[in-house]
């Protein structure tokens, strides 16, 4: 009987001694060890090679995105700076009230670049997103006038005027998208594809005293008021001066300031009174992978972290590449080089070029339709060489080769940084207003320089500063029957150092 027992408690012993072996891990090899840390090693670089990849894309898709937004964001920048005033004051007023330049102005000017001394200005802001605005021109009696009308993505939608629409009274309703509703009799709509408009209207004035009292009368007569206000006795409203609005700084440089994420916020935001095209859906589902979606609000902490440092990564190469279109775009054919003269006739309306729209807006805020003008721009004789006022140029037009226009054309003078050169004649352009000497076989030749040709050509001097300067044509309403420069058929002449 003991030694049952005995033979019990042994296999109890044994039993437990088994369990115990069994139940205790067993001991990590080296072996082991090494696995497990290469497995962790490749998934970290799993991780960081997608991670990566969706930094790459996002930076892709943010360039990109940045080009696309660029028109929109520059306009409210701008909007901002030229109505934030309490009221019109020279070349800001408040939102719906008028921009009327009395005057060209002149060499001490440098509110804007490239100035000109052909047109007065006759400008206002609108927001058509709750409700149109009536616009109402008066009889213009012949004089040349247009009234471009951009909408928040700088596309010249409709450009009553001279050109267009002749020079009689008429009186426009611009609403905004998705707006339906009754007109006055008389009034003819305009549908704008965004809330936000910008009417730039130009008149042509010769710059006499007796010329700029019938402009000024023109301009006093130019009215634009809500249509629940049309009919009524109307005062705008006040405007208000928000101090925290930068007006010192160019815009530009306070667009290329913004982080990605700022430039997005702003973005998302006006998409919402200023939408897209149907024609630009590719584009919008681009933008949804950055998070910008029409109608939502942006947040960039709400970004998976690679997006957002994709998105950071994006608005400096984005600028440098609108900036460097200006090269491109003349092997893509949007720009041309001819002579030395660099101008587009791809402005106004841009479809889905949006590289173009963006130098444009970058360059030459406010362009115009081609039809409407050209401006033919050089800083040189050739692409190797500056203009400088240690040397004499001319520019020789050949017998009945002067600029061919229906509107009118000018050869103005600017310095390295666009502005009007001071000079004795107070003299900033030539223009067919001009009377020029002509040569005996019926040329013209126009002087280019800084001290005068001598008092029997000075009817034909551009007068230079001493230092670098820049020329630009402007062609209004150029012809487009052969020979047009829209065509090709007729070219800007090269300017040539005098002998």
């Amino acid at each position: 009987m003991k030694r049952k027992n005995l033979s019990r408690v042994a296999m109890v012993v044994l039993c437990a001694l088994t369990l115990t072996a069994c139940d205790k891990p067993a001991e990590t090899t080296q072996v082991d060890r090494v696995a497990m840390e290469a497995k962790a090693k490749a998934e970290a670089e799993a991780k960081a090679v997608e991670a990566a990849a969706k930094e790459a894309e996002a930076r892709a898709i943010a360039i990109e995105s940045y080009v696309y937004a660029y028109p929109l964001v520059t306009m409210e920048m701008t909007r901002r700076i030229m109505t934030n005033v309490e009221a019109p004051q020279g070349s800001h007023a408040p939102m719906g009230h008028f921009v009327r330049m009395r005057s060209y102005p002149d060499a001490s000017y440098r509110d804007v670049t490239a100035p000109n001394a052909d047109t007065l200005y006759t400008t206002t802001w609108i927001d058509v997103s709750k409700e149109p605005w009536i616009l109402s021109l008066p009889d213009m009696k012949d004089r040349y006038a247009l009234f471009p009308m951009l909408d928040g993505f700088t596309n010249v939608f409709q450009v009553p005027g001279k050109r267009t629409t002749g020079t009689k009274a008429q009186t426009y309703a611009i609403s905004g998208p998705g707006w339906s509703g009754e007109l006055p009799p008389g009034v003819t709509e305009y549908k704008s594809p965004t809330g936000l408009v910008w009417i730039l209207g130009r008149i042509y004035c010769t710059g006499t005293p007796e010329d700029y009292k019938a402009v000024h009368a023109l301009q006093d007569k130019i009215s634009v008021v809500p249509l629940s206000a049309y009919g009524k006795p109307y005062t705008p409203a006040p405007g208000t001066v928000d101090p925290a609005i930068d007006m010192k700084t160019a815009v530009r440089e306070q667009v290329n300031a913004l982080d990605a994420g700022a430039y997005f916020k702003l973005f998302a935001e006006l998409l919402k009174t200023n939408p897209a095209t149907a024609e630009d859906a590719p584009m919008l589902a681009k933008l949804a992978k950055i998070g910008v979606v029409p109608g939502q609000d942006f947040d960039v902490a709400r970004l998976d972290p690679a997006v957002a440092k994709g998105l950071a990564g994006a608005p400096k190469p984005a600028q440098e590449l609108i900036m460097d279109w200006m090269k491109a775009g003349i092997v893509a054919g949007d720009f041309k080089l001819e002579h030395g003269w660099l101008f587009t006739t791809k402005t106004g309306l841009y479809g889905t070029s949006y590289l173009q729209r963006a130098l444009v807006t970058a360059i030459g805020l406010g362009a115009n339709r081609p039809q409407d003008a050209v401006y033919p721009t050089s800083q040189g004789p050739d692409v190797a060489a500056k203009y400088s006022g240690e040397k004499k140029y001319v520019i020789r037009f050949e017998k009945g080769q002067l600029p061919p226009v229906n509107g009118f054309w000018s050869l103005t003078m600017y310095d390295a940084d666009y502005f009007f050169v001071d000079n004795k004649l107070n003299r900033y352009n030539l223009s067919q207003r001009n009377r020029f000497k002509t040569n005996p076989d019926g040329s013209v030749d126009l002087y280019i320089q800084h001290e005068s040709p001598g008092k029997d050509k000075e009817s034909n001097w551009l007068p230079a500063p001493a230092g670098d300067f820049v020329l630009m044509m402007r062609l209004y309403w150029p012809k487009e029957e052969a020979p047009s420069i829209l065509d090709g058929s007729w070219k800007v002449p090269g300017v040539r150092e005098a002998s």
